[in-house]
């Protein structure tokens, strides 16, 4: 089964995900998207890791996520994804903000290769995402692509997932079911 978990910043989505694993008696791997690039980054990952049972394994796909998660989904484990929405904003790094350039083609490509493999993995699949569309219409261009696109890319998703779950407050609400 395929789980797509939004929230908000701080809303309690990773821990939901991983109480979710936890609870599932399966062998567990964690997909971390996130690099350190500062000071403040690395103290978060830090954390996280610290949170996190030491007999999970940890992979790091700051890009290639579809081929992390070809790698270790089996019928008997559980992956939790974290997170969609700092993957996404890594593809996206090299995005050129004038009005004519076009989304980075290895964007496009690492987006379908996640919606094409999803469906037919194996095992049970938790990805993490911001909802990042309930705010104000950025001022940027590279900041309204983003929003844009972590929209378009949790609408696909939230279509080819069994369940999404919304986060807020620490308390998961239901938005789709098997």
């Amino acid at each position: 089964m395929r789980e797509l978990i939004l929230g908000g910043a701080r809303s309690g989505k990773s821990a939901y995900a991983e109480a979710a694993a936890q609870a599932s008696g399966l062998d567990v791997a964690v997909i971390v998207t996130a690099q350190a690039g500062d000071h403040e980054m690395a103290e978060r990952i830090a954390h996280h890791r610290a949170d996190r049972p030491t007999d999970w394994a940890v992979i790091e796909a700051p890009s290639r996520l579809a081929d992390a998660l070809q790698a270790v989904a089996t019928p008997k484990r559980f992956v939790v994804v974290d997170c969609l929405t700092l993957w996404l904003s890594n593809l996206l790094a090299d995005f050129d903000e004038s009005h004519s350039a076009p989304l980075p083609a290895g964007f496009l490509q690492e987006r379908q290769a996640l919606l094409d493999l999803l469906p037919g993995l194996p095992g049970r699949i938790a990805l993490v995402s911001n909802e990042v569309g309930w705010g104000v219409v950025p001022m940027g261009r590279l900041s309204r692509v983003f929003v844009d696109e972590a929209g378009r890319l949790n609408q696909a998703l939230g279509r080819a997932c069994e369940r999404v779950t919304l986060v807020a407050a620490g308390i998961p609400v239901t938005l789709k079911s098997p």
